[in-house]
């Protein structure tokens, strides 16, 4: 099958990279030419374990190619709509480049030309667009939405093996030809699942905010067991076992962060407030949200009395999880803020996220400096802050973290150490619902 997609961040690369594997011909287009230079090279602008490999494998095979123009779109079965719906002022999904991508492909349509909505778009978009496509264009189409439900860190296995496969549509047809794309990723039993484009969309909207809920609940749970002396990660297991609860995305921390969670809640709401209904399970997780960001703060202000102007603290980890140079939306951000705006200084150590991070902090000014080693970031700093649960500082050398620092004080804010031991190593320490 012949594909397009239209913009080449997480999910449109992604997309177009694991769909060349399994034997279409993908051309992916962006309007930066710098960036579409990179991925001819067969180099990936974005960290994602898997990818560039994949990439360069399927260049070399003549089954994708990296484009600034449309002119693919003149051959496709299909064109997969990628690009970002960031958050206006007012939380609504802003749409602009859904519109101008449109606009551009419209001249290079042939009739029955399925448009695919991948991007996660508001409830009713997609009846929009086939509106504003009608009003555009004479060539019979069929718009479907498609969401993506891709985890940043593990896309590519997610592409390549769907929980479950959403098709938007009312068009038998177009159905049976989106499900015949995806057909080689469902090779064992069916994950695809017809529906309208409303429900679709709703869909996606649902998932995400369902999990920001439970990582927001966590959350809430972590702070009344720091208040009361129960311990989180007992709680957690405890609640766990129960099959109607599960295991995941019960991990309390620093707060979601990243490009869905937060502007995927913000959309909902307003999407909700456009029908005056008050979402209010869904405020909450928001404001429990943003509250925790900054949970860990509160505690280095409590444990130096208050005093920490001219202090110094290393931060671990500053991309909002682990195995993604994603720095949207990270507590690392609202961390460094907080300690700059109190007078403190940071030096941060990430594997992956650590330019990104410099870039942000020097744009915003934020006082945080980036080292090229974990222990540097400790030497001479006031206190360790753990901020993103990378797998290289599950087992430190606290030896050499306790000679580097002024004070042996850790700040665990993703609860990676065995409070037995840090304390054992002479540490005081603070994590996020353990008691201590």
């Amino acid at each position: 099958m012949k594909i397009s997609v239209i913009g080449t961040g997480y999910v449109g690369l992604v997309t177009g990279t694991c769909f060349a594997e399994m034997g279409n011909k993908v051309t992916c287009i962006d309007i930066d030419e710098n960036k579409v230079k990179m991925m001819r090279d067969g180099k990936s602008p974005i960290y994602e374990p898997g990818l560039e490999p994949m990439m360069q494998r399927n260049i070399d095979d003549k089954r994708i190619f990296f484009s600034t123009d449309y002119d693919s779109i003149k051959e496709a079965d299909a064109v997969f709509m990628a690009v970002g719906t960031p958050s206006g002022d007012d939380g609504s999904a802003d749409l602009k480049y859904i519109y101008a991508a449109l606009d551009s492909l419209v001249p290079f349509m042939k009739d029955g030309i399925i448009v695919v909505l991948k991007s996660t778009v508001p409830v009713g978009t997609g009846e929009d667009v086939k509106k504003y496509l009608a009003g555009k264009t004479d060539k019979k189409f069929v718009v479907v939405n498609n969401p993506e439900f891709l985890k940043e860190g593990s896309a590519v296995n997610d592409f390549m093996k769907p929980e479950r496969v959403i098709i938007g549509t009312d068009d038998d047809q177009a159905f049976k030809v989106m499900e015949e794309l995806y057909e080689p990723f469902n090779r064992q039993i069916s994950r695809t699942i017809q529906m309208s484009n409303l429900s679709a969309e709703m869909t996606k909207y649902s998932a995400n905010c369902f999990l920001a809920m439970k990582i927001s609940f966590m959350n809430e749970m972590a702070r009344l067991c720091d208040l009361t002396g129960a311990d989180v990660e007992e709680v957690r297991h405890g609640i766990s076992m129960d099959s109607r609860i599960g295991t995941k995305f019960l991990y309390p921390g620093p707060g979601y962060g990243g490009s869905c969670f937060p502007k995927d809640v913000k959309a909902l709401i307003h999407t909700a407030k456009k029908h005056d209904l008050d979402l209010k399970v869904i405020n909450a997780t928001e404001v429990v949200n943003d509250e925790q960001k900054t949970y860990m703060f509160q505690k280095i202000k409590k444990h130096f009395k208050g005093d920490i102007k001219g202090k110094t603290f290393a931060f671990w980890g500053v991309a909002f999880k682990a195995n993604t140079d994603d720095i949207r939306e990270t507590p690392a951000i609202y961390m460094a803020k907080a300690l700059t705006e109190a007078g403190a200084k940071v030096k941060f150590f990430d594997p992956v996220a650590d330019d990104n991070f410099e870039k942000y902090a020097n744009e915003h000014k934020l006082d945080a400096q980036k080292v090229e080693f974990k222990y540097d970031a400790c030497k001479d700093a006031d206190g360790l802050v753990v901020l993103t649960e990378w797998k290289e500082f599950r087992i430190p050398d606290f030896s050499e973290i306790k000679a580097a620092l002024k004070t042996p004080v850790i700040f665990d804010g993703r609860n990676l150490y065995k409070t037995e031991q840090v304390k054992d190593e002479g540490f005081d320490y603070y994590a996020v619902g353990k008691r201590i």
